[in-house]
Order: C-alpha cells, then structure tokens, then sequence
C-alpha cells in the first residue's frame, strides 16, 4: 500500500497529475468503483452464519456512535475551544475515519472479498451519522439540514445503495448475469491501486511546517488514530465479533481522518489549512498506527 501511495507522489512530481484530475478520480472512486468493489463482495452464496455477522458488527458500530462514546469525549475534550473553526474541524476529524477511500481499499487487500463484506458495515454506519452528526459540526442552526434532507444524503449515496442491493443479492442467492458481473468485478479491481495513488497524490501537496501543528491538532491525532480505535477493539470484543469481521472493522476504525473534512471546511466558508494538516497528517501517521491498532487487536 505505502509503494502504491509512492507511485502517486511520484506521478504528482512528474507533473502528470493536476487537481481537475484528482478531484475527477476522487468522484470516481466513491461513486462508482467503490459501489461496484461492494456490490462484488456480496455475490457469495448465502449464509446464515455470516449474515449474522453481519449484522453484529453493524450493530457493534452504531452501538459505538449512538451511545457516543467517540463524540461525546470528542464534545467534552474540543468543543470549549473558543477559535469555532478548529473546534468543528479537530471534533470532526477525531471522530469519523476514512472509512469509504482508504478503508475499504485495505479490507480488499488483507481480506478479499469478505473483508469488504463486513467494511460494508462500517461504510453505513460512516455515512449514515456523517450526514446527520458530522455535517451538522459545520452548519450553523440556522442553515443546518432538515430530517429530510439528512435522510436524502444518506438513502441516495451510491454506497448505501450499493450495500442494500447487495444485501438482496446475498439474502436471496441472486446471481447477476456474467456478462454485467465481469464488469463490475473489473470496475471495482482498481479500487485498491487509485485510491492509494489518488492518496499519494494528495500528500505530495503538502508542505509541512511547525506552525501547521497545534497541541489542539496534535490531541486529534492521537484520539482518531490510536484511542478512539483501541476504544472500537473494546466493544467488538465486548460482542464477540471475531475472525475476519473483527479485524476489518478495527482496520476501518484505525484509518486516518476522513478527507471530506476539507469540504466540509470549505462548504462553511472556513480555512481549509487546519482541515488539510489534520488529515495529511494523520494519513501518513497511519502508515504507521494502524499497523499497530491491529497489532493491539491481537494481544
């Protein structure tokens, strides 16, 4: 993964890469090829035993949401800060994990098919409490989306919607005809390559310098890529979830800062700089972290 994300920020020295093709890439990957890759994922012959799983897991994460054990420490240790644009951005940024971009590229690769199985739950819950929690951060009350509108974001993500088709196609053992299936197995086999590339690319941008860094910043970090996931170790094995389950969902947890922090920012009319270092910075600590929050997992 690190010699995929190296390709990116070489191509980006070379000049092949501008910011029209990122941002293009980007919408790609999320849009299109991630929901195929989950979609693809699904096409297994149904099991009870697994579904089951399934469903565990995905109750073990939004138990890890609603009872806010990430948020409500991210509230009480963040939202006193008096700069508001800091505020939002590190309780943001120490909460919600790369889930959908860098995540489900990892499951792929140390679990194939099953790992983006149950990453699948992690993505829903993701997009999910985004939309509704995350996005609320940003808005002021007065502008802040309705119930409706929340619910718009999350039903019509090409994701979820990729995970509710796939959950048809797994419960009622639907298999899509081979032609359309060999399509969207190819569409969803570049998602690993690009998404690291695309990550490189993003990261040979950066110029890093002291005055980026803030102890404020400094304490994000260290709860998104190393308490906060310890904290997801505890719950699952509080559930029991195992095996393959159980370690993609710390892999999802232990990923960097979720990049739509920087649009968020943007969108609230805020300096992008503060979103920008946190996440950089945290996708590069997680070369190193998230190996260790899965060592952690195991002891």
């Amino acid at each position: 993964m690190f010699s995929l994300i190296l390709v990116g920020l070489l191509i980006n020295k070379i000049g092949f890469f501008h910011q029209q093709t990122s941002d293009d890439l980007t919408s790609i990957l999320l849009y299109v090829v991630s929901p195929c890759l989950i979609i693809n994922a699904f096409e297994e012959p149904y099991s009870p035993k697994r579904i089951q799983q399934f469903l565990l897991t995905l109750f073990g994460i939004i138990l890890f949401y609603l009872v806010d054990v990430d948020i409500f420490i991210a509230r009480i240790v963040f939202g006193k800060i008096k700069d508001t644009a800091l505020s939002r951005v590190v309780q943001y940024g120490s909460v919600y994990s790369n889930a959908g971009f860098m995540g489900v590229p990892l499951a792929s690769s140390l679990f194939g098919s099953q790992g983006v199985f149950f990453a699948a739950a992690s993505l829903a819950a993701f997009n999910v409490f985004n939309w509704t929690h995350g996005v609320k951060l940003f808005q002021p009350k007065q502008n802040q989306l309705d119930h409706k509108a929340a619910l718009q974001k999350v039903v019509l993500n090409p994701n979820i919607i990729a995970i509710v088709c796939g959950l048809l196609l797994f419960s009622l053992s639907i298999k899509i005809p081979f032609v359309i299936n060999q399509a969207v197995k190819y569409v969803g086999s570049v998602n690993t390559p690009l998404s690291m590339i695309v990550i490189g690319n993003s990261l040979a941008g950066i110029k890093f310098s002291r005055k980026m860094l803030n102890s404020k910043i400094l304490l994000a970090l260290v709860m998104k890529n190393l308490f906060f996931p310890v904290i997801a170790i505890m719950i699952l094995e509080f559930l029991k979830i195992s095996g393959i389950a159980f370690y993609t969902t710390v892999v999802m947890a232990a990923c960097p800062v979720a990049g739509i922090v920087v649009l968020f920012t943007l969108q609230a009319r805020g300096n992008p700089r503060q979103a920008i270092t946190l996440m950089s910075i945290s996708t590069i600590l997680s070369l190193a972290t998230t190996p260790l929050v899965f060592a952690i997992s195991k002891i």
